[in-house]
């Protein structure tokens, strides 16, 4: 048996077919944080299991999604991705088999319309597939991980992922994420400057467009290269400020 978490809030533009995609499982739960939009509406459409809380952070977020969970496999996804046809045949396949305690996924996401095969962000493996039984999320505010006690192994087919369906979108995560990394990084001690935002975001830059090769994406590959870089800037400013405070 499968049970799909995935946590939510405002997702009312991707969620109906992330939801759609998993409907053939055996427990859906969505842990919702404050949507003002009609996330938990559509949510209740495919689930009963639809509950609403504050909001500690992604790797508790997760973890709270992952202990209402009472199927023996647990598949977290998050509510811009969705599962493909080849994907949900070989997640079956291998519960059946059983000869691991969790498996990676390649994810292969989508920038502004574009499927983007560089940049680092193809094959970007993710651990989304494991016992219910043997992982648990790390506690961290940002970038969660799932830690597992066992064996793991790898899918073939990739889960799909609209990372950023356009630039407003872009821009918003942007200043989401770099207000979250940076607290992170604030409470883990790390100093910031402004010479030293600026020296990131340009490396950020030349890593992803000309070492992981977002080059060979063409348009999308340039502006997604910038995109990181801006978030690394962002990041280490805010970061900046909170030592300022």
């Amino acid at each position: 048996m499968l049970s799909v978490i995935i946590i939510t809030k405002n997702e009312a533009v991707h969620i109906g077919r992330c939801l759609e995609s998993v409907a053939w499982a055996d427990e859906i739960i969505v842990l919702d944080s404050g949507s003002n939009d009609d996330t938990v509406l559509i949510c209740r459409r495919y689930t009963d299991k639809v509950y609403e809380t504050d909001w500690p952070g992604f790797g508790l977020q997760k973890q709270r999604a992952l202990d209402m969970a009472t199927s023996d496999w647990v598949l977290s996804i998050d509510a811009d991705e969705f599962v493909s046809s080849e994907l949900r045949a070989e997640i079956e396949r291998v519960m059946q088999e059983s000869k691991f305690q969790a498996y990676e996924i390649p994810r292969l996401s989508s920038y502004c319309g574009r499927q983007m095969r560089h940049g680092g962000w193809w094959p970007d493996y993710v651990l989304r597939l494991f016992r219910r039984d043997c992982g648990c999320f790390t506690e961290t505010l940002v970038h969660e991980q799932i830690i597992v006690d066992g064996e793991i192994n790898r899918l073939g087919s990739p889960l799909l992922h609209e990372a950023f369906v356009d630039f407003e979108e872009v821009l918003h995560k942007i200043n989401n994420y770099s207000n979250l990394s940076a607290q992170v990084l604030y409470q883990r001690g790390v100093k910031s400057s402004l010479t030293k935002a600026i020296l990131k975001s340009v490396w950020m830059f030349i890593r992803t467009y000309f070492i992981k090769l977002a080059l060979l994406d063409g348009q999308k590959g340039l502006m997604l290269s910038i995109s990181n870089a801006e978030g690394t800037y962002y990041k280490y400013i805010k970061l900046l400020e909170l030592q300022s405070r």
